[in-house]
């Protein structure tokens, strides 16, 4: 524990980058990628500080990936503020039903939903869904303007969106996944979100579902012994996370959705080899 805490550690850094860049392309907080990672770098250290370093680290790369989206007008502000706040409460129902639910069961459960998933955005196609006309049954038209002058309209039952939303936060919770690589084929599949604005508006929801859970970790104490690590990683997701936008901007949304997909595989079949 003495060398996990000596000091900043630099080469963490490009690692950082890695999950700025590739987390901020696709919606997500990279969470995903960083525990493992940590896990495996550092094996004899707390679980708990592992959690807590990661999901301060989450908060940094997407508050800095919602910055650089929202330099772009990508970030449906009211959608986003009604999805965080579902999502909140949802996240605390789960963790406080972790203790009565088998969680093996549930890993498997969901590391098999996570793999069907990806091949359902793999081969789902998204053509056509920048525009959605008004119709019956649907309350929410969003009408959003980008710098570029790209026009986004679309709409959605903001009722399934509350639903969708508690779904999320629970899940999230009680499995310990970051919202957001649920959130993104959520917000595309269900709500009809345009690619581009589905990824920065998760970027949105989960820059404050993070920092929420930040702040629940740093009143116990959990991030204490990895202050220089959070801060090492945070260089780095901060300027990963601007590329990633920026990035974001030149590539067509189905690649972005295939590069969603990959990460959803990949945290499935983590899941599942835990689990087993």
């Amino acid at each position: 524990m003495e060398h996990f805490v000596s000091g900043a550690q630099i080469w963490l850094i490009p690692l950082g980058f890695a999950v700025g860049l590739y987390g901020t392309l696709i919606g997500v907080g990279g969470g995903f990628v960083l525990v493992p990672a940590l896990l495996l770098l550092y094996p004899d250290t707390n679980p708990d500080t592992i959690t807590s370093i990661s999901l301060a680290v989450v908060f940094f790369n997407a508050f800095s990936g919602s910055c650089a989206y929202a330099r772009m007008r990508r970030i449906d502000y009211k959608s986003g503020m009604l999805l965080a706040s579902t999502t909140i409460p949802g996240a605390i129902l789960g963790a406080l039903s972790t203790g009565y639910v088998p969680r093996r069961l549930f890993d498997l459960i969901f590391g098999f939903l996570m793999i069907s998933a990806s091949f359902f955005l793999l081969f789902y196609r998204i053509e056509g869904r920048e525009a959605v006309d008004a119709g019956e049954g649907h309350r929410f038209v969003r009408n959003l303007v980008e710098k570029d002058g790209t026009v986004h309209v679309f709409q959605y039952d903001p009722r399934i969106a509350v639903g969708l939303g508690l779904f999320v936060g629970y899940i999230s919770s009680l499995l310990g996944i970051g919202g957001g690589i649920i959130h993104v084929p959520v917000l595309i599949r269900f709500l009809n979100f345009p690619v581009h604005v589905a990824t920065a508006t998760s970027h949105f929801v989960v820059a404050i579902m993070a920092l929420t859970g930040t702040v629940v970790h740093i009143v116990a104490g959990s991030l204490s012994h990895g202050v220089y690590q959070t801060i090492a990683l945070a260089i780095g997701v901060m300027f990963g996370a601007q590329f990633g936008a920026i990035l974001s901007g030149r590539i067509h949304g189905i690649w972005i959705v295939r590069f969603l997909a990959i990460a959803l595989a990949f945290v499935g079949i983590r899941i599942l080899i835990m689990a087993l």
